[in-house]
């Protein structure tokens, strides 16, 4: 597997006082998009997770930074607006259900860490504030991600016994819905794959590790097999292009393939590997991550060791050169996350001996 130091230069350069903003013209960022909350809630995730690995005290203000953003985008009924410009301006009313989603992950993620207790207590307030109108979600990655929220929140209280029955609630709406659309050959939650789609499995693999209900590792299973077969064309990884799609019964769109989907596979195809010890899964996530490195359908590389930046994605006529906060943090997760594996492998071993 290709593999470069950790690089967070240009994460710090994405960042200022506010927040991570959200776009890139090349790899110089883009004041006149502003900032989102989708954005710094990755960040915050991405950050922590950092922090988590390596104790570098450097990404504090970091981690700060990100969950400051999220406290002043929350509105005073728990809601989330999404965008603010430049001038701090808020942009919308109130955001999609899926940056809601994420900044329940995000919350949940800080939740299950070292950082000191202030932080913690600032990212449960946030949670608990935004949790109450998940019963309301509709969007299934929503539910996937506030499921993952809920994942880490169980692990920071574990004797608070109305999580588990949360992660229930959540996974079994994902799972009857996976049973309604679902059918042969088509092995999936919804009648079309969009965007992210691998984060549908992953909360499922972890709402099972959660509950060890068995029913969530089938559907999880099974889905991710489905997705893993689907995004790959002659042994290369190959995510669903958001021109058009990929409908139940028509062709799929090919391009405009975008980082995020690479990387939302890598982590979900390790947490499968996880909880199932399936080899098949970990190759898959080592595929999905060296289509960063030029293993696509072009051999172009999307990532820039010199700086951490890390390209949008390609198009059917090369690389988007713009370097924007996803496909940035996208990466860093997805690099991040292998760390970790490596990490507790270390550790097992260490164990063994």
């Amino acid at each position: 597997m290709t593999t470069f130091p950790i690089n967070l230069d240009f994460v710090r350069t994405l960042t200022d006082d506010v927040g991570m903003l959200q776009h890139s013209k090349y790899a110089t960022p883009n004041k006149k998009e502003g900032y989102a909350t989708d954005d710094n809630a990755r960040a915050l995730i991405a950050a922590t997770n950092y922090f988590m690995l390596f104790n570098d005290l450097s990404v504090k203000k970091l981690i700060d930074t990100y969950l400051s953003l999220l406290l002043y985008m929350q509105r005073s009924d728990g809601k989330m607006h999404n965008f603010l410009s430049y001038d701090r301006q808020l942009l919308d009313e109130i955001g999609s259900e899926d940056c809601m989603g994420r900044t329940l992950w995000a919350c949940g993620y800080c939740l299950n860490s070292k950082l000191p207790e202030q932080t913690k207590l600032l990212s449960k307030e946030v949670f608990d504030k935004l949790f109450c109108w998940v019963s309301s979600f509709t969007s299934p990655r929503a539910k996937a991600y506030s499921t993952m929220g809920l994942f880490h929140y169980q692990k920071a209280y574990a004797e608070d016994q109305n999580v588990k029955l949360n992660i229930t609630a959540l996974a079994k709406q994902l799972t009857e819905q996976f049973e309604l659309e679902s059918s042969e050959g088509w092995d999936w939650f919804e009648s079309t794959l969009t965007y992210s789609n691998a984060r549908l499995p992953h909360s499922l693999f972890l709402a099972y590790e959660a509950t060890g209900e068995d029913k969530y590792l089938q559907v999880a299973s099974k889905s991710m097999k489905f997705l893993i077969n689907t995004q790959t064309i002659n042994g290369v990884f190959v995510p669903i292009g958001n021109r058009g799609w990929y409908k139940k019964g028509s062709d799929r769109a090919i391009y405009d393939q975008q980082s995020v989907e690479a990387a939302c596979t890598t982590e979900a195809a390790i947490a499968a590997f996880r909880n199932t010890n399936e080899e098949g899964y970990l190759k898959a996530a080592y595929e999905a991550f060296e289509w960063f490195f030029g293993k696509n359908l072009q051999s172009l590389t999307l990532y820039d060791p010199e700086n951490g930046s890390c390209c949008d994605g390609i198009t059917s006529q090369g690389l988007n050169q713009n370097k924007g906060a996803e496909a940035t943090l996208s990466y860093l997760q997805a690099r991040l996350n292998f760390e970790e594996l490596k990490q507790q492998d270390n550790l097992l071993r260490a164990r063994q001996k």
